[in-house]
């Protein structure tokens, strides 16, 4: 099996998945991720995905709530359903990590989804979704919508999401998006 990686140049981190099934029968999405100097992701939540990250090398920090915390190898950092959260690499080196993700839901399309936003030259590296890649972006985060709710800032607060994203969304589906 070859190796497929997810590049995302502009929140400086790179992915690969992998999927298995828990003694219980659910399945779990596995994450792993390299994140340089400089990279993570903005706040967000997801309403009915936990979330477990294991440290495998580095310091990233993470946000979980409103506390920021670092963890290093060894250690894990569980994020329950519907809590905000994020992560940074603060340290001047890579660092690696593996989430496991129950239930997956639409997280892997989503992130490949974002990371070809990133590539396109859409992003900042805060994550800010620049004007060229408004109406993509509003159409992945319509589409995700019941996995994951971006918080501000880098996008607009929820409430404004709801008004502005609607047409955004009809245009980007006539445009093919």
């Amino acid at each position: 099996m070859v190796d497929q990686w997810v590049e995302d140049p502009a929140l400086k981190q790179r992915h690969r998945f992998s999927r298995s099934t828990d003694p219980d029968g659910g399945e779990v999405l596995h994450v792993e991720t390299w994140i340089e100097p400089g990279g993570g992701v903005p706040p967000h939540v997801h309403p009915a995905m936990e979330e477990r990250f294991n440290v495998l090398e580095g310091r990233p920090s993470f946000l979980a709530g409103r506390e920021w915390r670092e963890a290093g190898p060894g250690e894990e950092v569980v994020v329950p359903p519907g809590v905000r959260h994020a992560f940074r690499n603060r340290s001047d080196a890579p660092a690696h990590m593996r989430c496991d993700v129950r239930p997956p839901s639409s997280l892997q399309e989503f992130l490949e989804a974002t990371a070809a936003l990133s590539r396109a030259g859409h992003l900042t590296g805060s994550g800010m979704i620049k004007p060229s890649g408004l109406v993509r972006a509003a159409v992945i985060a319509d589409r995700h919508r019941d996995m994951v709710t971006l918080l501000f800032p880098p996008t607009p607060p929820v409430w404004l999401q709801r008004v502005l994203f609607p047409p955004l969304v009809a245009i980007g589906r006539r445009r093919g998006y």
